[in-house]
């Protein structure tokens, strides 16, 4: 049995999909029930900082390193949820696992800390840890997308509504994006083949456009809504990657396939 932390979008997927395989930690319970750990437990954006600058801290830091106070065994395997944007600006893409990070923004940031600080407890515990760097995951059922979070969900839902949306330089951006059903059977792959003691990228392997992305929303909804193309805030540019995706042929080597295209997940996304 696999204890699950946190129930959001992709961790509530994961439990739909693996139900009888899962048991989920209630929300405040800190000592997992069984010695396979998935921890999806995490705030998602950079913006917290203009708002409460601790979130980050507290979220992502301190609740992982109470549950870990309990993991202090060699029998038990954490599998962390960890995210694309550790790696920061790369100067090279696609990302390899074995990349120097360069994080910017509080997010980036103590989610590179959470994986520093997994290692370093294994070190002294014997506790085993895979970590799984995942890249936009997008899907019928995440219902907390806005322009900070999952954008290009928030976009195309707009578009949906007939409402305009802004784009950041005409939706050039490269991003890495996958489906959560394709990001969960990934996530399930990683823990019953992947090696432990090692990191993995979760991802299609592919760049995609922003734009690419904004143009299949266009032809499925026949959108009234406009594109109106912007200039992007100097703080999205300081903590975010223009172009960016991720090298996946870790995972690939344990046998992974990617099912769903982006064309079905925009399909889906309009329709629903």
């Amino acid at each position: 049995m696999i204890s699950l932390y946190g129930k959001g979008f992709i961790g509530s997927k994961f439990n739909d999909m693996y139900e009888s395989e899962v048991y989920v930690q209630d929300r405040d319970e800190r000592v997992p029930s069984h010695d396979d750990i998935l921890y999806f437990i995490s705030t998602v954006h950079n913006y917290n900082v203009h708002d409460k600058i601790t979130l980050d801290v507290d979220t992502n830091l301190r609740v992982l390193c109470e549950v870990l106070d309990f993991c202090r065994s060699e029998n038990i395997t954490f599998n962390f949820i960890s995210s694309w944007f550790v790696y920061g600006k790369q100067e090279i893409i696609p990302a390899k696992e074995s990349f120097d990070c360069r994080p910017t923004g509080f997010y980036s940031i103590t989610k590179k800390c959470a994986e520093d600080l997994i290692i370093s407890f294994a070190k002294t515990t014997g506790m085993k840890y895979r970590i799984l760097r995942l890249c936009n995951v997008m899907g019928e059922g995440d219902r907390k997308t806005s322009r900070k979070k999952n954008a290009i969900t928030w976009m195309i839902k707009e578009l949906k509504q007939d409402r305009d949306i802004k784009i950041y330089d005409n939706g050039s951006h490269i991003r890495d994006i996958m489906h959560v059903n394709d990001v969960c059977r990934a996530i399930k792959l990683v823990m019953d083949k992947g090696d432990v003691n090692e990191i993995y990228n979760i991802g299609s392997g592919k760049p995609t456009t922003v734009k690419e992305m904004i143009d299949l929303a266009k032809h499925y909804t026949r959108t009234r809504g406009n594109i109106i193309n912007v200039e992007p805030p100097q703080f999205h540019k300081d903590v975010q990657k223009k172009d960016f995706y991720l090298d996946t042929s870790k995972l690939q080597s344990l046998g992974f396939e990617q099912h769903i295209s982006n064309d079905f997940i925009v399909k889906d996304l309009c329709i629903a």
